[in-house]
C-alpha cells in the first residue's frame, strides 16, 4: 500500500446556460477564455467546456457549460449561488482585464476597490451569477 499523496485537484465546474453559443461567445470574448472542447452528444446536447488561459503553467479549473433543459435547472440559471458570489476569477492585469471586460459589455456591479487581499470588483456573467475579478495582493503591483 502506497504512502504517497494522492494528487487532485478541481477540474470542472458545471455552469447552467439558456444558449451554448451565446454562452461561448460570452466566455471566450468578454473574458478571454478558451474554448477547450465542444462535442455533439446527441439531440440539443454538446459538450462544451471552457477555462482561463492557463498562463505560466498554472492549472486552472474548467466550466462545463450545460444548458438548462429542465424546469428546475432553468429556474437555477443566474442562480446557482443564491446570490451570492459564485465564482472567483483571479487576474494578474487587474486593470487590463477589467477594461477589456467592460468594453465587451460585462456588468459590473462596484468600482474596483483595494482590499488586504488585492483589488477586486464583482460583475455578473451573461446569466446573471455574481463572480468577483481579484488581483491577488501577491501579484499586485505598484502603479
Amino acid at each position: 500500500m502506497s504512502t504517497a499523496p494522492v494528487a487532485r485537484r478541481l477540474a470542472a465546474v458545471t455552469l447552467l446556460v439558456r444558449d451554448y453559443d451565446e454562452a461561448i461567445r460570452f466566455f471566450t470574448e468578454a473574458l478571454r477564455f478558451e474554448l477547450v472542447e465542444d462535442t455533439p452528444r446527441g439531440p440539443g446536447k454538446r459538450w462544451v467546456v471552457v477555462a482561463p488561459s492557463p498562463g505560466a503553467g498554472n492549472a486552472a479549473a474548467a466550466l462545463l457549460l450545460a444548458k438548462a433543459v429542465t424546469d428546475d435547472q432553468e429556474a437555477a440559471v443566474g442562480r446557482q449561488a443564491g446570490g451570492r458570489v459564485f465564482m472567483f476569477l483571479h487576474t494578474s492585469d487587474f486593470a487590463a482585464d477589467h477594461a477589456h471586460m467592460a468594453a465587451h459589455g460585462v456588468r459590473f456591479l462596484e468600482e474596483p476597490r483595494h482590499e488586504p487581499h488585492g483589488t477586486v470588483a464583482v460583475f455578473q456573467d451573461l446569466c446573471g451569477n455574481r463572480w468577483d475579478l481579484i488581483q491577488p495582493a501577491a501579484t499586485h503591483t505598484a502603479p
